[in-house]
């Protein structure tokens, strides 16, 4: 019998070869996140999010995962600045659901 290998598992070997790549470190945040680990998927989110600043998504993926690990005032400071990279990015949709996550804090 074949031992399953866990997704998180491969991007795991692949950000232990190349520490620095943000595409992995992102990738290896979905794949915990997936397996509801999300203690190990935050710090790969904020990985992503110091090394590209413009990039909204992992910025967007992290507000919510703080959100669900009830760190409010963190998740509000990511979900605030991935709405300033929605605007400026012209991420409509993105924007409406920031707003309303936003909304949803006060």
């Amino acid at each position: 019998m074949s031992e399953i290998v866990r997704r998180s598992d491969t991007f795991a070997a692949l950000v232990a070869r190349q520490p620095d790549n943000e595409l992995f470190r992102f990738s290896l945040a979905q794949a915990l996140v997936a397996e509801l680990r999300y203690l190990d998927a935050v710090e790969h989110y904020k990985f992503c999010v110091n090394k590209k600043a413009d990039w909204m998504m992992p910025r967007i993926l992290l507000g919510k995962l703080l959100l669900e690990l009830g760190r409010s005032p963190e998740a509000r400071l990511q979900l605030q600045e991935a709405l300033k990279l929605a605007v400026a990015q012209e991420h409509e949709d993105p924007e409406r659901e920031l707003r309303a996550l936003l909304a949803d804090l006060k």
